[in-house]
């Protein structure tokens, strides 16, 4: 096996997240496009052009190193657009959005730690110019989590309650007894 360094470990990781960035690029349209939330949805969009700004950051690393962006696939990222991909299609309202949010959170998570892996990679190989590309690129990251965490409060709450509507028409459906018990308590009206 070659002799590698560092530098060429850092080449590496920032090649993960150039993909990874990439990948995100054709993922958050469909998500965009599935959420039933127009707040979420009009996350998605603006995460969406953040990623784009992301893609920008990296090419301007790849070319003061010389290097070129290309030539290896971040299975991670991979999976985790997956899994939002199957909750497209396993649920619908509230409940959608809800995995969607929660599909959205792993994958910044999982970018926040490969920024931070590839910026105290940038430190050490004393890449200042680097660090502060890469800072940027992992605010965003770190707001958008936030943003995610607090929709996640509203659509999480409506979820639950369209879940337990669901339940009460079907306890309900199931009990017909329990429609004329109801009617015989109601007193009648006064014609006054």
């Amino acid at each position: 096996m070659p002799e590698k360094g560092l530098k060429e470990l850092y080449i590496d990781e920032l090649k993960d997240l150039y993909n990874a960035e990439n990948q995100l690029l054709k993922a958050l349209p469909k998500m965009a496009k599935a959420a039933t939330s127009e707040d979420l949805s009009a996350g998605f969009e603006e995460h969406l052009e953040q990623t784009k700004g992301h893609v920008q950051r990296l090419d301007e690393i790849f070319k003061q190193l010389g290097e070129s962006p290309k030539g290896k696939k971040c299975k991670g990222m991979e999976g985790l657009i997956e899994e939002g991909s199957e909750a497209i299609d396993e649920y619908d309202g509230e409940l959608l959005d809800a995995a969607l949010i929660g599909a959205a959170q792993r994958v910044e998570h999982y970018e926040m730690a490969g920024y931070g892996t590839v910026i105290a990679f940038a430190e050490e190989l004393g890449k200042s110019d680097h660090v502060e590309l890469l800072n940027q690129t992992l605010e965003e990251e770190k707001q958008t989590d936030a943003k995610l965490t607090d929709l996640a409060g509203d659509i999480n709450a409506q979820a639950n309650q369209e879940e337990e509507s669901a339940e009460a028409v079907e306890a309900d459906a199931s009990d017909p007894g329990k429609h004329a018990a109801a009617k015989s308590n109601k007193k009648p009206r006064s014609a006054a």
